[in-house]
């Protein structure tokens, strides 16, 4: 099991917003394909995946925003 965090996406941003996922749970996933777009008030950013596997759980929900490290997918 793999735990997908929200990213680090600049030295000074402390959180991020979910725009959008291109993975519903149940989907195969593959690392370095497209799972998500992350937003911060500074840069979108498309977030690949970083495991092979099935996303087997979805945490945070379109449109939330959530601390730099907090859990928001599983792959299994």
């Amino acid at each position: 099991m793999f735990e997908v965090r929200m990213p680090q996406l600049g030295e000074t941003v402390q959180t991020g917003t979910i725009k959008a996922w291109h993975k519903k749970v149940g989907d195969t996933v593959r690392a370095d394909e497209t799972l998500l777009e992350v937003s911060s008030d500074k840069v979108d950013v498309d977030i690949p995946a970083q495991a092979d596997g099935v996303l087997k759980e979805i945490r945070v929900a379109e449109g939330e925003e959530v601390a730099v490290g907090t859990v928001i997918a599983v792959i299994d």
